[in-house]
């Protein structure tokens, strides 16, 4: 679940508790963490080590090591770095204990979240291959959505929650986005034009940062480092409400299935795309 506003709350929370220390003891208790690795080596290579500062790209955390080396953490569904003030969470599958006596864990309740040890310059490469642009950052526009999306006819949602072309944008905030910018989800990608790509660039934009400073959604089981909870499910326009009236209209939002995934939208603000090819019905006199 966690997307780019919950893993840069995550970012910004646990950074200060850590950076500057040095892991006095890295215990891996789940072997599935390192995936092909070996658990042991990964537990001896970051023992000793100083942690330097904690970056995120995408929905990956980045925790620079002394030594020119990264671990990149990647939470998927249920991952997440907690403080341990009050014990252990539940689902730890690994803890880190730093020189000032704090102790982290990483707790996984699916075990779908990933650590690779790497060097930087190898993490540099990783990265690239995975990931397109950020869409928070200042050169994120309509420019680069129309070089993404030209000549796709695959939905819109589709390619925003595509990593390789967009880092970042998971299904909450898309729903978001979509619906901002007045654009249906199933709407083929390569049909938007330049102020639809303007506008979705910048909606895209304005919901991971309003889910950033809401320190981000804390529904299922997301948490800060901190035990804290964000406060964007608060505000949601469209994701989760079915059934509730839209914000803008009034409609009733549905919840539809786009890009295999669970999809919410207000058929008035972002009405159905029409079939390619298919001229538009003429209206009766009654319609008129």
């Amino acid at each position: 679940m966690p997307e780019l506003p919950e893993v840069e709350t995550v970012r910004r929370r646990l950074e200060p508790h850590v950076a500057g220390r040095r892991l006095l003891h890295v215990e891996v208790r789940d072997a599935k963490l390192v995936g092909r690795d070996d658990a042991r080596r990964v537990e001896e290579r970051l023992t000793g080590r100083t942690i330097l500062a904690i970056d995120r790209r995408g929905k990956y955390l980045l925790i620079r090591l002394d030594g020119e080396e990264t671990l990149i953490s990647h939470l998927r569904m249920t991952g997440n770095w907690l403080l341990c003030t009050e014990g252990e969470p539940r689902h730890t599958r690994a803890v880190l204990t730093l020189s000032d006596a704090t102790l982290v864990a990483y707790a996984d309740a699916r075990r779908f979240g990933t650590w690779d040890l790497m060097t930087n310059d190898e993490a540099v490469l990783y990265l690239a291959a995975r990931l397109g642009p950020e869409p928070i950052d200042r050169d994120f526009d309509g420019a680069v959505l129309k070089a993404a999306f030209a000549g796709r006819r695959a939905p819109v949602k589709a390619l925003l929650l595509d990593q390789r072309l967009i880092a970042g944008v998971g299904n909450i905030y898309a729903d978001e986005a979509l619906h901002a910018a007045a654009i249906h989800p199933d709407t083929p990608a390569g049909r938007l034009r330049q102020p639809q790509l303007d506008r979705l660039a910048a909606t895209v934009r304005e919901a991971l940062e309003e889910g950033i400073r809401a320190q981000g959604a804390s529904i299922n089981d997301f948490r800060d480092p901190e035990g804290g909870y964000g406060s964007m499910q608060e505000r949601f326009r469209v994701y989760g409400r079915a059934g509730e009236p839209c914000i803008v209209c009034g409609t009733e939002i549905i919840k539809t299935r786009c890009a295999g995934r669970g999809t919410h939208v207000c058929l008035t603000c972002q009405p159905r795309p029409r079939r390619s090819g298919m001229p538009r019905r003429k209206r009766t006199l009654n319609e008129v």
